[in-house]
């Protein structure tokens, strides 16, 4: 066989994943009970911090909004960890079962059925609703899920794993946050770069090879994924668990600088790789707008 740089780069990552793979069965002691007095997600990441909502709530409030925000952004990572696996295992059907690349899309997957029980595990624990999209974002998931190929398929994964990475980077190393949360997020945060990585060559590629007429439809597709991302990291069911309606407490976080400024930062470092490959420019780029992922300028 001949070894090509998609080869070469899956053979390190195929080490990596032997070097650095963790089970959260073994790693996470998950009879370890809550702490009390801790967020579980940074303070000043809560969709509603800085808004007259927030300041009206006792801290117990803002500790329960975070418990219940937490658990939004896991059942999303699990909605779109469910749409990546069928992703590949479609792309692994017709590849040459020797090639490494094909063998860490199956690795890849393997990781992606252990973050997605540890996510279901910690939404338990949590003891919240499972939040998730739903009505025509559903939809769109089944859509994607079953027909995503080349640029679509590996731009609309990146971007919410991305904006998952650099959250938890910040939550695991936050000592408001919970022991359990942060064990999680480090997990991830570790076995997600290796996934990063590999998204993010194959995406250049597919990039490369594809047709004008491709990417204007695929731009169009990411940029719903992105709207998505934004506007629904945080489910407005969430607000529920303190007595906000949802409507309210939905219109408030997006209004919100503090929260708008959150979701610019999380999600900087793929909105630039996806605009060095010209995938946010065309039809797109209104939804990347309503995402609230862009900066104002």
């Amino acid at each position: 066989m001949t070894t090509t740089d998609r080869d070469r780069t899956a053979t390190r990552l195929l080490r990596s994943s032997a070097e650095h793979s963790y089970d959260p069965e073994v790693e996470i002691d998950w009879e370890a009970p809550l702490v009390p007095a801790l967020y579980f997600v940074p303070p000043h990441r809560s969709s509603l911090y800085g808004t007259d909502l927030w300041e009206g709530l006792g801290e117990e409030q803002r500790i329960t909004l975070t418990r219940h925000e937490v658990a939004s952004i896991a059942g999303l990572g699990v909605w779109f960890e469910t749409i990546l696996m069928q992703l590949l295992v479609r792309g692994y059907y017709k590849q040459d079962p020797r090639a490494a690349h094909a063998q860490y899309a199956l690795t890849e997957i393997a990781d992606e059925c252990r973050h997605s029980v540890m996510f279901g595990r910690m939404i338990d624990k949590l003891g919240t609703p499972v939040y998730r999209p739903a009505g025509i974002d559903s939809f769109l998931g089944k859509w994607i899920g079953a027909t995503g190929t080349g640029p679509r398929m590996f731009a609309a994964i990146l971007i919410c794993e991305e904006i998952l990475d650099t959250l938890q980077r910040e939550a695991m190393a936050c000592e408001q946050v919970q022991p359990l949360v942060r064990m999680v997020s480090r997990i991830h945060v570790v076995e997600e770069a290796r996934h990063v990585r590999y998204a993010r060559e194959e995406l250049a590629r597919q990039v490369r090879v594809a047709g004008r007429g491709r990417l204007t439809f695929d731009k169009l597709v990411v940029g719903r994924a992105a709207y998505l991302c934004g506007t629904r990291l945080i489910h407005p069911g969430v607000y529920r668990s303190v007595g906000i309606d949802p409507a309210v407490g939905h219109k408030a976080a997006l209004a919100n600088p503090h929260f708008r400024e959150t979701l610019r930062w999380s999600g900087e470092r793929v909105v630039a790789y996806l605009n060095d490959l010209g995938l946010i420019e065309g039809p797109g780029k209104p939804l990347w707008r309503l995402s609230g992922l862009l900066s104002a300028a």
